[in-house]
């Protein structure tokens, strides 16, 4: 017997300069989805939707720095949908896009107003799909990461990586909310939870608790 499918499907499509991992996801009963972190190259992302036969019926967003939306409002005006994220406490770095991509030469790059903040708390449908927010500030003020947990997946644009965390040198950035927003908001959602980065490559939550030079157990208990 044919194993049944998962409800929820995902390819990482890196852009911008910076390389970072806007998700296409989407419900695979229903096959519309949405774009997490559209920053750029527009043109290559629906190219990947239409590649998979995915209808694309809303954008979000984890948090407002230039490489992850950029060109967002763009896309929603083009496409005619939504959007949805960050948390409003970003507002001001999205005011921002228009002299962040003329210093990091992304063209195009245009403020928006999403047509849902997104809270601690909240629900975001993507087809039959329900993703929970959760506010993770301290990379950014007003970052969210989304989380479907049949699936076990999350995505942390920039509050985690790979051996990493988000960088806090940022305006309104804070080393202490963003360690407290790992341990309090993802650490609780499964050591087997696996997570898309705003950059780089994969990887779960117990392999960042045994060996991230940042929140590993062992650095945390010192």
């Amino acid at each position: 017997m044919n194993s049944p499918k998962p409800p929820l499907q995902a390819v990482i499509i890196p852009v911008t300069p910076l390389q970072q991992n806007c998700t296409l996801l989407w419900c695979t009963n229903t096959m519309r989805g949405a774009f997490v972190d559209p920053g750029d190259e527009l043109e290559r992302l629906m190219a990947v939707a239409d590649q998979h036969g995915v209808t694309i019926e809303k954008l979000l967003v984890t948090h407002g720095h230039l490489d992850h939306c950029g060109r967002t409002g763009v896309l929603a005006e083009r496409l005619g949908v939504p959007i949805e994220g960050p948390h409003p406490d970003d507002k001001f770095w999205i005011d921002m896009a228009p002299q962040a991509g003329a210093q990091y030469g992304m063209v195009g790059a245009a403020p928006f107003t999403p047509d849902r903040w997104l809270h601690h708390g909240d629900k975001v449908h993507v087809g039959d799909l329900v993703l929970d927010v959760y506010h993770c500030p301290g990379h950014t003020p007003g970052h969210v990461v989304f989380h479907h947990a049949p699936s076990k997946l999350a995505i942390v644009g920039d509050v985690l990586f790979q051996g990493s965390i988000g960088r806090t040198d940022f305006p309104r950035g804070n080393h202490a909310d963003l360690i407290r927003a790992i341990t309090t908001h993802l650490w609780p959602l499964g050591g087997d939870t696996a997570f898309v980065p705003g950059h780089g490559p994969m990887s779960t939550f117990a392999a960042e608790r045994r060996s991230n030079a940042y929140v590993a157990n062992s650095v945390l208990a010192q």
